[in-house]
């Protein structure tokens, strides 16, 4: 299909579309009822996430938590123990912030006008049209990746979707295309298509819209979209150490600000120039608690991808050194961090960690050296 294409094609391309997700949508709960809360919940919590695990999260998150004013009161703690797993934790934290704004400026009730619900901490643009649309039939769009690689296609957009001119035509496309009164439908029918249909391989063979298909016609559907510019992946060699002590392991809670804010944490931190993983964890060691220790089995090295960062985890079991002076276990004296216990493998299993410090715990809970911890 072409941009300049009669009114009476694109409303042929939505029918289609919408016949499709007539028979084809999946079951999600969050459709069940499209509450406000249970959309906004579904559409922050599906971000970065894949479907399947988004909807297991989902349901766990909405027995714990069924309201707006659940959210704004709860522990941060809570939440964020409820949301390990998802990452980009800056979500949760707008999420409390957002509800905390809804009980306190709207009584309670999540706004239903586009710019309000824009006004939300940690609402951007699709996020505001998908609720709005969603939850509250507003006839806006909501543009996400799925609805970026069916328009490339579709239109054949031979320039990265994300670039500007190419990202300003694909809003105007949608909004030429979306049919009055039914924006709830349609804007999920697209991001369903992009996700079951029209994905990074495309299966041309079962699109209901593939009559209107450019990129089809032409013979490229696997040429659209067009990549934009990667942006490099930085390599990390880091270190953590697991500081056995009377039965116990030395956990600490890392700042309320920076990455990871209010995680906690096994002790560590990157390797310097020229430094051997062993002496790393040493020094690091010395300078967050004082502690002087002595590494004795080094227990994994575990590899974790982050969008921009790839770290390398390299893990020792330390133990403290008792010939050379050190902090005495029951004062560490604590620099990078708000808090510290010794904790049992229980109490860790019960906190908060980054997603390799997880990995690392898992570990620990498998591993017979540490059975009785």
């Amino acid at each position: 299909m072409h941009d300049n294409a009669p009114q009476h094609e694109y409303d042929a391309f939505a029918k289609a579309l919408l016949d499709w997700f007539a028979a084809a949508r999946r079951p999600l709960p969050w459709r069940e009822h499209y509450t406000p809360y249970g959309v906004w919940i579904s559409e922050i919590m599906l971000q970065q996430t894949q479907m399947e695990r988004g909807v297991d999260y989902y349901l766990r998150w909405m027995e714990r938590f069924p309201d707006v004013a659940s959210v704004a009161t709860a522990p941060e703690a809570d939440l964020l123990k409820a949301w390990e797993g998802l990452g980009y934790y800056r979500r949760v934290r707008n999420l409390q912030a957002a509800a905390r704004v809804i009980m306190e400026q709207h009584d309670g009730i999540f706004p239903d006008l586009p710019d309000a619900i824009r006004a939300l901490p940690g609402i951007g643009p699709y996020t505001a049209g998908a609720i709005a649309s969603i939850a509250f039939n507003h006839d806006v769009i909501a543009v996400d990746g799925n609805v970026e690689r069916v328009f490339s296609r579709v239109f054949d957009i031979d320039t990265p979707v994300r670039e500007k001119t190419a990202a300003t035509r694909i809003r105007m496309l949608t909004a030429r295309t979306l049919p009055k009164g039914r924006a709830r439908d349609f804007n999920q029918a697209l991001m369903e298509l992009g996700a079951l249909v029209c994905r990074k391989k495309p299966d041309c063979t079962a699109c209901p819209v593939a009559r209107f298909c450019e990129s089809l016609h032409l013979g490229i559907p696997h040429e659209r979209p067009v990549p934009g510019r990667r942006q490099p992946i930085v390599p990390l060699d880091v270190v953590s150490g697991v500081l056995v002590h009377e039965g116990r392991i030395f956990v600490q809670r890392r700042p309320d600000t920076g990455v990871w804010a209010g995680f906690w944490e096994f002790p560590g931190g990157r390797i310097e120039p020229g430094e051997t993983p062993e002496e790393a964890i040493i020094r690091e060691f010395r300078e967050e608690t004082d502690f002087a220790v002595r590494p004795t089995d080094k227990l994994a090295v575990i590899r974790h991808g982050y969008t921009t960062y790839r770290v390398v985890l390299h893990c020792y079991l330390l133990h403290i050194d008792a010939s050379s002076r050190s902090a005495p276990p029951e004062h560490p004296v604590i620099t990078a961090a708000t808090d510290h216990r010794w904790a049992t493998l229980a109490d860790i299993d019960a906190l908060t960690l980054p997603a390799g410090h997880r990995k690392l715990a898992d570990l620990l809970a498998a591993d017979l050296r540490f059975a009785g911890l």
